[in-house]
Protein backbone atom coordinates (compact mmCIF):
# COMPACT_ATOMS: atom_id res chain seq x y z
CA UNK A 1 0.00 0.00 0.00
CA UNK A 2 1.45 3.35 -0.79
CA UNK A 3 2.18 5.55 1.87
CA UNK A 4 -0.45 8.46 0.51
CA UNK A 5 -3.06 5.46 0.63
CA UNK A 6 -2.12 4.89 4.38
CA UNK A 7 -2.66 8.39 5.18
CA UNK A 8 -5.94 8.87 3.35
CA UNK A 9 -7.11 5.30 5.28
CA UNK A 10 -5.75 6.86 8.26
CA UNK A 11 -7.45 10.27 8.20
CA UNK A 12 -10.92 8.63 7.37
CA UNK A 13 -10.46 5.82 9.75
CA UNK A 14 -10.40 8.76 12.63
CA UNK A 15 -13.19 10.58 10.94
CA UNK A 16 -15.12 7.40 11.24
CA UNK A 17 -14.38 6.92 15.14
CA UNK A 18 -15.31 10.78 15.84
CA UNK A 19 -18.97 10.62 13.80
CA UNK A 20 -19.12 7.49 16.29
CA UNK A 21 -19.17 10.01 19.11
CA UNK A 22 -15.52 8.66 20.54
CA UNK A 23 -13.89 11.43 22.29
CA UNK A 24 -11.47 13.29 20.35
CA UNK A 25 -8.09 11.49 22.27
CA UNK A 26 -9.60 8.60 22.08
CA UNK A 27 -10.04 8.65 18.32
CA UNK A 28 -7.12 10.31 17.45
CA UNK A 29 -4.65 8.57 19.69
CA UNK A 30 -5.91 4.95 19.20
CA UNK A 31 -5.73 5.58 15.20
CA UNK A 32 -2.17 6.94 15.67
CA UNK A 33 -1.14 4.38 18.09
CA UNK A 34 -2.19 1.55 15.97
CA UNK A 35 -0.98 2.53 12.60
CA UNK A 36 1.80 3.18 14.14
CA UNK A 37 1.86 -0.42 15.33
CA UNK A 38 1.06 -1.45 12.03
CA UNK A 39 4.15 0.48 9.65
CA UNK A 40 6.89 -0.54 12.46
CA UNK A 41 6.10 -3.07 14.73
CA UNK A 42 7.08 -2.90 18.64
CA UNK A 43 9.21 0.15 17.57
CA UNK A 44 6.38 2.34 16.95
CA UNK A 45 5.80 2.88 20.54
CA UNK A 46 8.47 5.10 20.68
CA UNK A 47 6.66 8.18 18.69
CA UNK A 48 3.79 8.60 21.36
CA UNK A 49 6.40 8.19 24.10
CA UNK A 50 8.73 11.13 22.80
CA UNK A 51 5.25 12.74 22.02
CA UNK A 52 4.19 12.37 25.88
CA UNK A 53 7.87 13.13 27.05
CA UNK A 54 8.02 16.40 24.89
CA UNK A 55 4.78 17.33 26.50
CA UNK A 56 5.61 17.47 29.60
CA UNK A 57 9.18 19.34 29.08
CA UNK A 58 6.81 22.17 27.15
CA UNK A 59 7.07 24.77 30.14
CA UNK A 60 4.81 27.03 28.97
CA UNK A 61 1.85 24.30 29.47
CA UNK A 62 1.91 25.18 33.09
CA UNK A 63 0.10 28.89 32.13
CA UNK A 64 -2.75 26.34 31.16
CA UNK A 65 -4.46 25.04 34.47
CA UNK A 66 -3.23 29.06 35.76
CA UNK A 67 -5.66 30.43 33.78
CA UNK A 68 -8.44 28.07 33.99
CA UNK A 69 -8.30 28.52 37.92
CA UNK A 70 -8.31 32.02 37.53
CA UNK A 71 -11.44 32.03 35.34
CA UNK A 72 -13.23 30.00 37.17
CA UNK A 73 -12.19 31.41 40.50
CA UNK A 74 -13.74 34.93 39.01
CA UNK A 75 -17.12 33.22 37.77
CA UNK A 76 -18.21 30.52 40.43
CA UNK A 77 -17.11 33.80 43.08
CA UNK A 78 -19.58 36.03 41.16
CA UNK A 79 -17.20 38.95 40.35
CA UNK A 80 -18.58 38.25 36.63
CA UNK A 81 -22.32 39.05 37.74
CA UNK A 82 -20.54 42.73 39.21
CA UNK A 83 -19.33 43.42 35.32
CA UNK A 84 -22.95 43.40 34.30
CA UNK A 85 -24.38 45.00 36.67
CA UNK A 86 -21.92 47.88 36.32
CA UNK A 87 -22.79 47.67 31.87
CA UNK A 88 -26.40 47.52 33.28
CA UNK A 89 -26.19 50.99 34.58
CA UNK A 90 -23.62 52.86 32.40
CA UNK A 91 -24.68 51.85 29.61
CA UNK A 92 -28.76 51.67 29.79
CA UNK A 93 -29.34 55.15 28.91
CA UNK A 94 -28.00 54.44 25.28
CA UNK A 95 -30.22 52.58 22.54
CA UNK A 96 -28.91 49.22 22.58
CA UNK A 97 -26.31 50.10 25.76
CA UNK A 98 -27.42 46.36 27.37
CA UNK A 99 -26.47 44.51 24.22
CA UNK A 100 -22.92 46.76 23.87
CA UNK A 101 -22.78 46.02 27.40
CA UNK A 102 -22.76 42.33 27.24
CA UNK A 103 -19.99 42.30 24.23
CA UNK A 104 -18.12 44.53 26.81
CA UNK A 105 -19.11 41.68 29.69
CA UNK A 106 -17.96 39.22 27.61
CA UNK A 107 -14.57 40.84 26.31
CA UNK A 108 -13.90 40.72 29.94
CA UNK A 109 -15.07 37.53 30.28
CA UNK A 110 -12.64 36.33 27.52
CA UNK A 111 -9.78 37.99 29.20
CA UNK A 112 -10.25 35.82 33.04
CA UNK A 113 -11.10 32.73 31.18
CA UNK A 114 -9.94 31.52 27.39
CA UNK A 115 -12.84 29.42 26.57
CA UNK A 116 -15.43 30.16 24.63
CA UNK A 117 -17.80 28.06 26.85
CA UNK A 118 -17.66 29.98 29.97
CA UNK A 119 -18.55 33.37 28.19
CA UNK A 120 -21.82 31.78 26.43
CA UNK A 121 -22.78 29.93 30.05
CA UNK A 122 -22.36 33.46 31.73
CA UNK A 123 -24.19 35.30 28.88
CA UNK A 124 -27.33 33.08 28.54
CA UNK A 125 -27.95 32.61 32.21
CA UNK A 126 -27.24 36.40 33.26
CA UNK A 127 -27.14 38.58 30.66
CA UNK A 128 -30.00 37.06 28.23
CA UNK A 129 -32.73 36.99 30.78
CA UNK A 130 -32.06 40.80 31.72
CA UNK A 131 -32.39 41.48 27.94
CA UNK A 132 -35.62 39.74 27.36
CA UNK A 133 -36.83 41.11 30.47
CA UNK A 134 -36.24 44.92 29.00
CA UNK A 135 -37.85 44.42 25.99
CA UNK A 136 -35.05 43.64 24.17
CA UNK A 137 -35.31 42.13 20.45
CA UNK A 138 -34.67 38.55 20.87
CA UNK A 139 -33.37 37.12 17.94
CA UNK A 140 -30.54 39.92 18.21
CA UNK A 141 -29.79 39.41 21.67
CA UNK A 142 -28.99 35.76 21.09
CA UNK A 143 -26.78 36.69 18.20
CA UNK A 144 -25.36 38.85 20.79
CA UNK A 145 -24.24 36.21 23.34
CA UNK A 146 -23.54 33.70 20.61
CA UNK A 147 -20.61 36.20 18.65
CA UNK A 148 -19.96 37.69 22.33
CA UNK A 149 -18.55 34.46 23.49
CA UNK A 150 -16.59 33.30 20.14
CA UNK A 151 -14.49 36.20 21.65
CA UNK A 152 -13.41 33.77 24.11
CA UNK A 153 -10.95 31.63 21.78
CA UNK A 154 -8.88 34.56 20.30
CA UNK A 155 -8.85 37.18 23.61
CA UNK A 156 -5.95 36.27 25.45
CA UNK A 157 -5.08 34.32 27.14
CA UNK A 158 -6.90 31.96 24.93
CA UNK A 159 -6.26 27.94 25.40
CA UNK A 160 -7.30 27.51 21.87
CA UNK A 161 -4.20 29.00 21.30
CA UNK A 162 -2.13 26.99 23.94
CA UNK A 163 -3.39 24.20 22.05
CA UNK A 164 -1.96 25.80 18.68
CA UNK A 165 1.58 26.58 20.14
CA UNK A 166 2.31 23.40 20.97
CA UNK A 167 1.23 21.73 17.88
CA UNK A 168 2.80 24.63 15.60
CA UNK A 169 5.68 24.61 17.70
CA UNK A 170 5.55 28.30 18.20
CA UNK A 171 5.59 30.90 21.41
CA UNK A 172 2.48 31.15 23.00
CA UNK A 173 3.58 34.64 24.05
CA UNK A 174 3.43 36.15 20.83
CA UNK A 175 0.09 34.28 19.60
CA UNK A 176 -1.57 35.55 22.74
CA UNK A 177 -0.32 39.07 21.72
CA UNK A 178 -1.55 38.15 18.20
CA UNK A 179 -4.66 37.80 18.97
CA UNK A 180 -5.12 41.23 21.28
CA UNK A 181 -5.28 43.46 18.19
CA UNK A 182 -7.85 41.51 16.10
CA UNK A 183 -10.08 40.68 18.81
CA UNK A 184 -10.44 44.04 19.90
CA UNK A 185 -11.35 45.05 16.49
CA UNK A 186 -13.87 42.42 16.27
CA UNK A 187 -15.61 43.62 19.67
CA UNK A 188 -15.58 46.95 18.05
CA UNK A 189 -17.22 46.08 14.79
CA UNK A 190 -19.79 44.08 16.90
CA UNK A 191 -20.29 47.56 19.33
CA UNK A 192 -20.79 49.59 15.86
CA UNK A 193 -23.25 46.65 14.00
CA UNK A 194 -24.99 47.08 17.45
CA UNK A 195 -25.26 50.90 17.94
CA UNK A 196 -26.22 51.66 14.36
CA UNK A 197 -28.95 48.78 13.87
CA UNK A 198 -30.55 50.03 17.13
CA UNK A 199 -30.91 54.19 16.52
CA UNK A 200 -32.39 52.27 12.69
CA UNK A 201 -34.90 49.85 14.62
CA UNK A 202 -35.34 51.64 18.53
CA UNK A 203 -37.22 48.83 18.93
CA UNK A 204 -34.57 46.41 18.45
CA UNK A 205 -32.94 47.68 21.74
CA UNK A 206 -34.81 50.18 23.86
CA UNK A 207 -33.44 52.54 26.83
CA UNK A 208 -34.07 51.49 30.97
CA UNK A 209 -36.40 52.98 31.88
CA UNK A 210 -35.98 56.50 33.93
CA UNK A 211 -36.64 54.32 37.34
CA UNK A 212 -33.42 52.14 36.50
CA UNK A 213 -31.60 55.02 35.00
CA UNK A 214 -31.98 57.51 38.04
CA UNK A 215 -28.97 55.52 40.29
CA UNK A 216 -27.54 57.97 42.81
CA UNK A 217 -23.98 58.60 41.28
CA UNK A 218 -22.08 57.02 44.40
CA UNK A 219 -23.93 53.86 43.74
CA UNK A 220 -22.73 54.10 40.25
CA UNK A 221 -19.07 54.63 41.33
CA UNK A 222 -19.27 52.00 43.74
CA UNK A 223 -20.62 49.40 41.10
CA UNK A 224 -17.84 50.51 38.72
CA UNK A 225 -15.00 49.76 41.01
CA UNK A 226 -16.43 46.53 41.61
CA UNK A 227 -17.19 45.70 37.78
CA UNK A 228 -13.60 46.61 36.81
CA UNK A 229 -11.54 44.27 39.15
CA UNK A 230 -11.59 41.65 36.47
CA UNK A 231 -9.74 44.16 34.24
CA UNK A 232 -7.28 45.27 37.35
CA UNK A 233 -6.59 41.57 37.86
CA UNK A 234 -5.63 41.28 33.95
CA UNK A 235 -3.64 44.48 34.33
CA UNK A 236 -1.63 43.05 37.17
CA UNK A 237 -1.07 39.98 35.21
CA UNK A 238 -0.54 41.06 31.61
CA UNK A 239 1.77 44.95 32.05
CA UNK A 240 4.48 42.76 33.43
CA UNK A 241 4.72 40.45 30.78
CA UNK A 242 4.52 43.22 28.34
CA UNK A 243 6.94 45.15 29.79
CA UNK A 244 9.15 42.00 29.87
CA UNK A 245 9.55 41.90 34.35
CA UNK A 246 8.16 38.01 34.09
CA UNK A 247 8.17 35.28 31.72
CA UNK A 248 4.72 34.21 30.88
CA UNK A 249 3.92 31.69 32.75
CA UNK A 250 5.03 33.50 35.83
CA UNK A 251 2.00 36.15 34.66
CA UNK A 252 -0.09 33.57 34.85
CA UNK A 253 0.91 32.39 38.16
CA UNK A 254 0.23 36.48 39.34
CA UNK A 255 -2.97 36.32 37.58
CA UNK A 256 -4.31 32.81 39.23
CA UNK A 257 -2.96 34.25 42.80
CA UNK A 258 -4.86 37.86 42.33
CA UNK A 259 -8.21 36.61 41.54
CA UNK A 260 -7.72 34.10 44.63
CA UNK A 261 -7.11 36.73 46.42
CA UNK A 262 -9.93 39.27 45.26
CA UNK A 263 -12.73 36.27 46.10
CA UNK A 264 -11.04 35.87 49.86
CA UNK A 265 -10.78 39.77 49.91
CA UNK A 266 -14.64 40.40 48.82
CA UNK A 267 -15.43 37.78 51.11
CA UNK A 268 -16.76 34.89 48.34
CA UNK A 269 -14.51 32.35 48.51
CA UNK A 270 -16.34 29.47 50.04
CA UNK A 271 -15.08 25.51 50.43
CA UNK A 272 -17.77 25.71 47.75
CA UNK A 273 -16.00 27.75 45.48
CA UNK A 274 -13.04 26.43 45.83
CA UNK A 275 -13.59 22.47 45.45
CA UNK A 276 -15.92 23.47 41.82
CA UNK A 277 -13.09 25.75 40.91
CA UNK A 278 -9.99 23.32 41.29
CA UNK A 279 -12.37 20.40 40.17
CA UNK A 280 -13.26 22.22 36.57
CA UNK A 281 -9.26 22.91 36.23
CA UNK A 282 -7.86 19.86 36.92
CA UNK A 283 -10.98 18.53 34.16
CA UNK A 284 -9.90 20.75 31.52
CA UNK A 285 -6.53 20.47 31.98
CA UNK A 286 -6.33 16.69 32.21
CA UNK A 287 -8.80 16.93 28.95
CA UNK A 288 -6.64 19.39 26.84
CA UNK A 289 -3.35 17.31 27.67
CA UNK A 290 -4.38 14.61 26.71
CA UNK A 291 -6.10 15.99 23.18
CA UNK A 292 -2.16 17.38 22.65
CA UNK A 293 -0.95 14.58 23.77
CA UNK A 294 -2.97 12.26 21.07
CA UNK A 295 -2.23 15.16 17.80
CA UNK A 296 1.70 14.90 18.80
CA UNK A 297 1.41 11.27 18.49
CA UNK A 298 -0.60 11.29 15.69
CA UNK A 299 1.33 13.93 13.75
CA UNK A 300 4.38 12.43 14.51
CA UNK A 301 3.09 9.17 12.55
CA UNK A 302 1.78 11.61 9.76
CA UNK A 303 5.34 13.07 9.44
CA UNK A 304 6.70 9.63 8.81
CA UNK A 305 4.31 8.40 6.12
CA UNK A 306 5.30 11.91 4.08
CA UNK A 307 1.45 13.09 4.29
CA UNK A 308 2.42 16.79 4.20
CA UNK A 309 4.35 16.51 0.88
CA UNK A 310 1.93 14.41 -0.77
CA UNK A 311 -0.41 17.07 0.33
CA UNK A 312 2.28 20.06 -0.76
CA UNK A 313 2.39 18.06 -4.47
CA UNK A 314 -1.44 17.51 -4.95
CA UNK A 315 -1.60 21.40 -4.20
CA UNK A 316 1.04 22.80 -6.15
CA UNK A 317 1.75 20.85 -8.80
CA UNK A 318 -1.15 18.50 -10.10
CA UNK A 319 -3.72 21.33 -9.05
CA UNK A 320 -1.43 24.14 -10.05
CA UNK A 321 -3.01 26.44 -7.27
CA UNK A 322 -0.90 29.79 -5.87
CA UNK A 323 -0.45 29.80 -1.96
CA UNK A 324 -3.40 32.34 -1.53
CA UNK A 325 -5.72 30.00 -3.46
CA UNK A 326 -4.17 26.93 -1.18
CA UNK A 327 -4.72 28.91 2.38
CA UNK A 328 -8.25 30.03 1.25
CA UNK A 329 -9.10 26.75 0.92
CA UNK A 330 -7.81 25.98 4.11
CA UNK A 331 -9.98 28.32 5.91
CA UNK A 332 -13.14 27.28 4.07
CA UNK A 333 -12.16 23.37 5.02
CA UNK A 334 -12.04 24.51 8.83
CA UNK A 335 -15.92 26.24 8.39
CA UNK A 336 -17.09 23.33 6.68
CA UNK A 337 -15.33 20.83 9.52
CA UNK A 338 -16.95 23.46 12.05
CA UNK A 339 -20.30 22.51 11.68
CA UNK A 340 -19.99 19.02 13.16
CA UNK A 341 -16.68 19.18 15.16
CA UNK A 342 -15.26 22.09 18.03
CA UNK A 343 -12.10 23.59 17.88
CA UNK A 344 -9.19 21.26 19.27
CA UNK A 345 -10.90 18.74 17.46
CA UNK A 346 -9.95 19.99 14.19
CA UNK A 347 -6.62 21.74 14.92
CA UNK A 348 -5.61 18.25 15.85
CA UNK A 349 -7.44 16.96 12.90
CA UNK A 350 -5.42 19.01 10.07
CA UNK A 351 -2.54 20.79 12.13
CA UNK A 352 -0.13 17.96 11.14
CA UNK A 353 -1.20 18.41 7.55
CA UNK A 354 -2.02 22.20 7.73
CA UNK A 355 0.72 23.87 9.83
CA UNK A 356 4.23 22.62 7.71
CA UNK A 357 2.01 23.78 4.47
CA UNK A 358 1.47 26.78 5.42
CA UNK A 359 5.09 27.37 6.61
CA UNK A 360 6.24 26.09 3.19
CA UNK A 361 4.67 28.55 1.64
CA UNK A 362 6.26 31.12 3.26
CA UNK A 363 3.43 32.46 5.26
CA UNK A 364 3.86 33.48 9.35
CA UNK A 365 2.63 30.34 11.49
CA UNK A 366 2.02 32.90 14.41
CA UNK A 367 -0.98 34.97 11.96
CA UNK A 368 -2.23 31.65 10.32
CA UNK A 369 -2.88 30.60 14.15
CA UNK A 370 -4.62 34.17 14.35
CA UNK A 371 -6.45 33.13 11.24
CA UNK A 372 -7.34 29.44 11.94
CA UNK A 373 -9.04 30.88 15.31
CA UNK A 374 -11.20 33.65 14.09
CA UNK A 375 -12.20 30.77 11.10
CA UNK A 376 -13.13 28.86 14.21
CA UNK A 377 -15.19 31.08 15.52
CA UNK A 378 -17.37 31.53 12.61
CA UNK A 379 -17.53 27.69 12.32
CA UNK A 380 -18.77 27.77 15.32
CA UNK A 381 -21.93 29.31 14.91
CA UNK A 382 -22.28 28.19 10.91
CA UNK A 383 -25.52 25.99 10.05
CA UNK A 384 -26.20 23.27 10.51
CA UNK A 385 -24.64 22.00 13.24
CA UNK A 386 -22.39 24.69 14.80
CA UNK A 387 -21.10 24.49 18.10
CA UNK A 388 -22.39 27.16 19.92
CA UNK A 389 -25.65 27.56 18.29
CA UNK A 390 -26.09 24.59 19.83
CA UNK A 391 -24.93 25.73 23.22
CA UNK A 392 -27.06 28.43 22.89
CA UNK A 393 -29.93 26.15 22.22
CA UNK A 394 -29.02 23.83 25.83
CA UNK A 395 -28.99 27.26 27.84
CA UNK A 396 -31.74 29.81 25.97
CA UNK A 397 -34.99 30.10 27.35
CA UNK A 398 -38.06 27.92 25.39
CA UNK A 399 -39.35 30.94 23.74
CA UNK A 400 -36.25 31.01 21.95
CA UNK A 401 -36.54 28.49 19.12
CA UNK A 402 -34.23 27.19 17.10
CA UNK A 403 -34.68 28.75 13.68
CA UNK A 404 -34.62 32.42 16.24
CA UNK A 405 -30.94 31.11 16.54
CA UNK A 406 -30.19 30.17 13.48
CA UNK A 407 -30.94 33.15 12.24
CA UNK A 408 -29.45 35.47 14.90
CA UNK A 409 -25.94 34.93 13.73
CA UNK A 410 -26.51 35.79 9.97
CA UNK A 411 -25.36 39.52 10.45
CA UNK A 412 -22.73 38.75 13.32
CA UNK A 413 -21.23 36.09 10.31
CA UNK A 414 -20.43 38.66 8.54
CA UNK A 415 -18.80 41.28 10.56
CA UNK A 416 -16.66 37.96 11.50
CA UNK A 417 -16.12 37.28 7.94
CA UNK A 418 -14.76 40.45 7.02
CA UNK A 419 -12.79 40.64 9.92
CA UNK A 420 -10.81 37.87 8.76
CA UNK A 421 -10.57 39.24 5.64
CA UNK A 422 -9.21 42.44 7.12
CA UNK A 423 -6.40 40.24 9.02
CA UNK A 424 -5.14 38.02 5.56
CA UNK A 425 -5.13 41.38 4.14
CA UNK A 426 -3.10 43.25 6.12
CA UNK A 427 -1.27 40.89 8.48
CA UNK A 428 0.19 43.41 10.84
CA UNK A 429 -3.04 44.07 12.30
CA UNK A 430 -2.50 41.03 14.31
CA UNK A 431 2.05 40.89 13.82
CA UNK A 432 2.33 43.99 15.01
CA UNK A 433 1.61 43.83 18.69
CA UNK A 434 4.16 40.56 19.36
CA UNK A 435 6.96 42.02 17.22
CA UNK A 436 6.40 45.32 19.07
CA UNK A 437 7.30 43.87 22.77
CA UNK A 438 9.56 41.02 21.38
CA UNK A 439 11.39 43.00 19.43
CA UNK A 440 12.33 45.36 21.85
Amino acid sequence: MSYEMIAILMFSSMMLMLLTGQRVFGAIGFVGAFAGLMLWGTGGADMPFSAAMKLMKWYPLLTLPMFIFMGYVLSESKIADDLYKMFHVWMGPVRGGLAIGTIGLMVLISAMNGLSVAGMAIGATIALPELLKRGYNKIMVTGVIQAGSSLGILVPPSVVLVLYAMIARQPVGQLWLAGVIPGLMMAVMFIIYIYVRCRMQPELGPVLPPEERNVPMAEKLRLLRAGLLPLVIFAVMMVPFVKGYTSLVESSAIGAMAAFVAAILKGRMTREVFETSVRQTLAISCMFMWIILAALGFGAIFDGLGAVKAIDHLFTDQLGLGPWAILILMQLSFILMGTFLDDTAMLVIVAPLYVPLVGNMGFDLVWYGVLYTITCQIAYMTPPFGYNLFLMRAMAPPEISIRDIYRSIVPFVLVMSFALAVVMVFPQVALWLPDYVYGK
